[in-house]
Formats: structure tokens, sequence, C-alpha cells
């Protein structure tokens, strides 16, 4: 049963007084806006729009004549002061979107919501985000994912912190496989905690592991939020794939350099696996043959997509059907496996869309307002320089990050954000080179994506850190996670600045596929 559906036997009961005063203002709201909603539909029906004549009030066009600086904080308020009220984001933002076109234009100004939604709905891009949900749940439940740990886990076991590198490892191999976040930290939770918990390994390794490990998959390939930027940003989805291998493979080492090194200092921390449960080196040849499924479907995937014989939809498609054959193989493949792969799937795919649709309306409207060209002002106005600039933009990102998901923070941020780069040069840093304006797009949405991991990282409302949390001994406090998270913050802030110092760690093997 899920947490909202039984309560604890020694949770308190709450104030009925409160629950009775709550009942009641959402009673009378329901009504006040019932009352409101029966004048706008009476002014409508039988009042002339363009008129001053109207039935007691009309809020139609009643911000018409507010500018767009007060219109920011308006517009931005309401969404910060419904989302801090747990309303669900899609809804927030397609909610307050078609009552800002109201509010300041009219009922024929709402003909720009099928004009924004329609075009991302021929978009054929956004196929492959289900496509790739549906491979990650066919491995999730075929069992490839605990293999994989236990192939890495008994070729490295011998090592210090050997069970902490197998799972960055494996994560890093999961995370080209899949591209869902959750997923991979829940499951590398259950798999690999309480084994490195067994053997004496210091809570915060084994717990900063797990979550850095498991948030690659916003990045390597094939990242779900990879093709919702490419789709914004009118970016080509290989390139962006591409791009973000090198920055990927940077921090998967980085994490394992950090691990190894605080291991091999003090062994207390990361305990090698003892003597007798240890295999000779013919056992680990013999257990790679558990890789060949997961490693053959992750090069024909990345593969037929790097090499340009397959759109990111049809080697999406390929990746689906290569899962059901391993589900097939690994003989987990009944209609129940099928049916809940799928229905995990509509919910993760709907999920996505309707954010997309909400914040897409929203922030249409907003640009269409001028507030474009008031943000790009203000920032620019500043007097900052071009890196200052992506330093406050990267600023806000992780900011944004502790509060709105991931899908929330792309189709808000990033359409504002992307015209501000791309009117900045980068002459290059410490005499580093410069970043080619045409690959800014590209670079910046690798930083993007970098910059998605720390925000999942990063205390007190990352994702990653609750997602952990639904998995730990009760004796690991919230406060433990924490802690644990802020070195493996650090050092992805440290390979991000490895990405804006040495643009060509992004930029080098696109324009060496793609020209």
């Amino acid at each position: 049963m899920s947490s909202d559906t039984m309560t604890s036997p020694n949770s308190k009961p709450g104030n009925p007084l409160i629950g009775k005063l709550g009942t009641w203002l959402m009673i009378v709201a329901t009504i006040v806006l019932a009352f409101v909603m029966l004048v706008e539909v009476i002014n409508i029906l039988f009042y002339d729009p363009f008129s001053d004549e109207k039935f007691l009030f009309k809020l139609s066009g009643s911000l018409a004549d507010v500018k767009i600086g007060p219109l920011t904080y308006i517009m931005f308020g309401s969404l910060a002061v419904l989302l801090m009220m747990g309303l669900p984001l899609a809804f927030v933002t397609g909610g307050l979107g078609v009552a800002f076109i109201y509010l300041v234009g009219d009922s024929m100004m709402l003909n720009i919501i099928p004009s924004r939604i329609f075009p991302m709905m021929t978009n054929s891009d956004l196929a492959a985000i289900p496509l790739f949900i549906f491979m990650a749940s066919m491995l999730e439940r075929a069992g490839l994912i605990e293999e994989m740990f236990n192939v890495v886990y008994k070729w490295m076991g011998g090592l210090g912190g050997g069970l902490a590198i197998a799972t960055i490892i494996a994560s890093t191999i999961l995370a080209a496989m899949v591209g869902v976040i959750g997923a991979a930290v829940v499951t590398m939770g259950i798999i690999a905690l309480p084994a490195m918990l067994k053997r004496g390994y210091d809570q915060q390794i084994a717990l900063g592991s797990i979550m850095a490990g498991g948030t690659l998959g916003i990045l390597i390939p094939p990242s779900i939020l990879a093709i919702l930027y490419a789709v914004v940003a009118q970016q080509s989805v290989g390139e962006l794939y591409l791009g973000s291998v090198i920055p990927g493979l940077i921090l998967s080492s980085l994490y394992v350099l950090y691990v190894g090194i605080r291991s091999w200092l003090n062994p207390k921390l990361g305990p090698p696996v003892p003597e007798e449960e240890r295999i000779g080196f013919k056992d680990k040849m013999l257990l790679l043959k558990d890789l060949i499924a997961p490693l053959i479907l992750v090069f024909l995937v990345l593969g037929l997509l790097f090499g340009g014989v397959a759109t990111p939809v049809e080697a999406a498609g390929i990746g689906s059907f290569g899962a059901i054959l391993v589900a097939m193989k690994h003989k987990v493949f009944p209609i129940a496996t099928l049916r809940d792969a799928s229905v995990t799937t509509a919910k993760a795919s709907a999920m996505v869309l309707w954010i997309m649709f909400g914040a897409s309306v929203f922030v249409g409207f907003y640009i269409l307002q001028g507030g474009q060209d008031f943000i790009t002002e203000t920032i620019l106005g500043i007097g900052l320089s071009p890196y200052a600039v992506l330093l406050l933009l990267m600023v806000l990102l992780v900011v944004l990050g502790m509060f709105l998901d991931w899908v929330g923070i792309l189709l808000l941020a990033v359409p504002i954000f992307i015209p501000i780069v791309e009117a900045l040069e980068f002459p290059g840093l410490l005499g580093f080179p410069a970043v080619a304006g045409e690959d800014v797009v590209l670079w910046f949405g690798v930083l993007y994506l970098v910059n998605m991991q720390m925000s999942f990282l990063s205390p007190p409302f990352g994702y990653a850190l609750f997602y952990i949390r639904g998995v730990c001994p009760p004796d690991i406090t919230m406060g433990t996670i924490f802690k644990s998270s802020l070195v493996f913050l650090a050092i992805q802030a440290f390979g991000l600045f490895i990405c804006v110092l040495i643009p060509g760690v992004v930029t080098w093997l696109p324009n060496l596929v793609y020209g």
C-alpha cells in the first residue's frame, strides 16, 4: 500500500477544528469560484465583449493594462503560492495559463491554447518518451538490474570501497539502458544498500554512491530529459546525446575516484569483501555472460541513434522490442508483466505530457506578452560578464530544482534562458577555447542536464534524497541522507565547472560525428 493510504499506529489524529475549518474554506472557495464563473458566462453570452456593459462585474481583460514587470511578479508569484499549497504542477501551470490569458486578454485570446498544444502533439520526437519508459519498465521487471549489479559486485568486491564502486558502475550501465531516475535510485537502493551496510560501509559513502550513480540517468543517453530539452530548444536529439556522453563518463569516473581514494585512505569506510566470498578470474569471466544482453541492447540502441541509422523514435522502438526479448530470455514475460509495464508507461508518459501542455500554455502566453524581452533585458542590463550571467542562470536552476520537478523546470525556465544565452558570447576561460556560436545551445543543454543532476541531490527537497529515504533502514536519519549528498553534490559542481571551462568536452564528439 502507498504511504498515503495507510497511517502509522502511533500517529495522532489531527485537530478536528482545523479539519472542519479547512473543509469550510474549501466549500466557500468552491461557491465563490462557481459564482464568478456564472457571472462570466452571463457576460459572454448576453453582453458585447467589446463594450463596457457587464453583469455585476467582468474579469475578462481586467489585467489588460498591467505592465510586464508587475505581471511577471503576479504570474510567477501565483505559481509559487499554488505549488507550495501542494497542487499538481501540470494543472497549476495549465490552469494559471488559461486564467491569465482570460484576465489579460479576452475570451477570443483563448485561441492561444490550441496553437501552443497542437504543434507539440505533432512532434514525432516526443513518441520516444513512452517507448524509453516502457523499455526501462520491462528491463526492471526482467531482473536485469540485479544480475548486472551481481556481476560488477563480484568483479569489484575485492577492492577497498568495491561495493560502492560497483554500485556506481552498475548505475552508469543502467543509465545507458533506461534514462529514468526514480527507478534507478530506488532499485539500486534496494539491491546495493543492504549489501554495503551489512559489510560495515560508511553510511554516507553508501547512500551517496547510490544517489549520485542513480542520477546519471539524467545525463547519459537515452535520457528522457534530453529529448524534452531538444524539443523545447529545437536542438538535435542525437547531437545532445553525443554531447552528454563524455560529461556523463567524467562524472561517473569522478565518483569512482572519490570512493576509491577515501576507502584507500581509510579502509574502514569501505572494507573489501572477505576472501571467502571472492571468486577467481575464471569465474569472473564466466559471469560476464550475464552482461551480454544488456550491453548488446545499449550498443544497438545508441549505435543506431548515433550512427544516424535510426531516429530517436525508431531507436526507442527497437530498444523496447529488445527489452521484451530480454524479459522472454529471463522467462519473466507473462501477461501481467506486460500489463504492469504498460500501465507504468502510460502513467509516467501522461504526467510528462500534461506538464508539457500546461507549462507550454503558461510560458507561451508570458513570452507573447513580452516576458522574454523583459527577462533578457533585465539580466543583460545588470552589466555582468557572460560567464557571470551563466553562473546566475545555473544558480537559478539549482534553486528551482529544490522545489520543482525536472520537467517543470525545463518547460518554465529553458524557453526563457536560451535566448539569453544565445545573445551572449563566451570567449573562453583561463586560456581555454571559446564556445562557437552554433554550439552554444548544445553546450548550454548539457550544462542544464548536469545542473539537473545537482538539483536531484540538493537538500532539502532534492528528489533523490526522498527516493533513497523510502528504502533506507529506520536508523538512517534524513540528516544523514542530506550529509551524504553534499560531497557528491560538490563533485557534480566540479564536473559542471569542467564542462564550462573546457567546452570541447561537450562539443567535440557531436562535431566529430555530425560535422
